[in-house]
């Protein structure tokens, strides 16, 4: 996935809350705001925590001390993102995913020794895959 846009929130003091995620997502907010829901549905818990090293806020999602998605905002989208070990690509190709979301994924370079699997939060056209490989990730090791 090209990188065009540049990440938002890189300012330490100025925490992610509603009003301005509202400014930075635009369209999407209701989008990243149904995806919180998917969160609770799911059980998962998140937070939003500024990374020096990274000058930037990313949202964490974790089940239990697990990381599952990691997220960051940018104009107009919520950039999710679940790294998947490489052992673990064939079995996750294998899931019911878009021709797209496969595509995109193989087109993407790994990082260490994960994949990252990357969704433009726009709207709620990503939810089905971004389920299917979150709940994936809950169950490898």
């Amino acid at each position: 996935m090209e990188q065009i846009n540049t990440i938002a929130l890189n300012d330490d003091k100025v925490y992610p809350d509603d009003a301005n995620l509202e400014k930075i997502l635009g369209d999407s907010f209701l989008a990243y705001k149904r995806l919180l829901g998917l969160f609770d549905q799911n059980n998962l818990h998140y937070e939003w925590r500024y990374y020096k090293d990274g000058k930037a806020w990313l949202f964490k999602v974790q089940r239990k001390s697990k990381t599952i998605v990691w997220m960051s905002a940018w104009k107009g989208y919520m950039k999710a993102t679940i790294y998947i070990p490489e052992k673990y690509v064939g079995s996750m190709l294998d899931l019911p995913l878009s021709p797209e979301t496969k595509n995109s994924i193989l087109a993407t370079r790994n990082v260490g020794k994960s994949k990252p699997c990357m969704f433009e939060v726009r709207d709620e056209t990503v939810f089905k895959d971004l389920e299917s490989i979150m709940h994936f990730k809950a169950i490898i090791k």
